[in-house]
């Protein structure tokens, strides 16, 4: 589907760069090339987990990647959580972006917080739980099921894979010094089925604004592994 692309696939809260492994066996398929980096005190690197590990170490972990791969036109996804850290890169580094994809993600304005589009309840709900698992260190792992996944080995798969948040991002000011996208072109994916109900006011805001491109994939939240062939598709015909 048109020329070779590099995809860049940054994953959400708890998961790691393996949750994407799915969707990048496809995408390399077509003859793409496809990075999948896990995020700083996540997955295999949940060892360097540490109070001092936020959104901006996150940041710094994906334009580490463009830079010391000497990446240009990159096709910058971001699932979830995943979503906030691809506005920060397209922040800092719009030169090496050709669009921003952000699947079912979180989208936070300059100046706000993660914790802030979160409902109210939820977010009392993450400090507490951050709080008395780990004295405020890290969100504790969920259960792999609110992510709208209904197979039994996906949700195996995820649940044994899934390791705790930084909690540091959570209530963390975003600094984009301008607007979300930083001016690229921007593709929204909405899971659907079921639709993950924390992300409610959000894609209710962007719906329908200059500049977006909304599309509707009907599968749950972790779409990546209970629909790789639907989002591959997705991936490849926005691009």
């Amino acid at each position: 589907m048109g020329q070779p692309r590099t995809y860049v696939l940054v994953h959400g809260a708890w998961h790691g760069g393996w949750c994407w492994r799915r969707v990048a066996d496809r995408l390399k398929s077509e003859g793409h090339r496809v990075f999948s980096p896990t995020l700083t005190g996540l997955g295999e690197r949940a060892h360097l987990l540490t109070r001092e590990v936020d959104l901006d170490t996150h940041i710094a972990d994906v334009v580490g990647l463009l830079v010391a791969e000497e990446l240009e036109d990159v096709v910058l996804v971001g699932h979830s959580y995943g979503g906030i850290v691809i506005t920060g890169v397209a922040a800092r580094e719009k030169s090496r972006l050709w669009q921003l994809v952000y699947l079912d993600a979180a989208i936070v304005e300059d100046g706000a917080t993660w914790s802030s589009i979160s409902p109210p309840e939820v977010a009392l709900a993450r400090r507490k739980a951050a709080k008395e698992s780990s004295g405020g260190l890290s969100i504790p792992v969920p259960e792999a099921g609110v992510f709208g996944l209904t197979d039994p080995d996906d949700l195996d798969w995820v649940q044994r894979r899934m390791t705790p948040q930084p909690f540091a991002a959570y209530d963390q000011k975003m600094s984009w010094r301008g607007p979300v996208g930083n001016g690229l072109p921007k593709v929204y994916v909405d899971c659907t089925a079921p639709a993950y109900a924390g992300l409610a006011a959000v894609k209710e805001r962007y719906r329908g604004k200059p500049g977006w491109t909304f599309v509707e994939l009907k599968t749950g939240h972790d779409a990546m592994v209970s629909a790789p062939a639907e989002t591959a598709e997705v991936l490849l015909r926005y691009v």
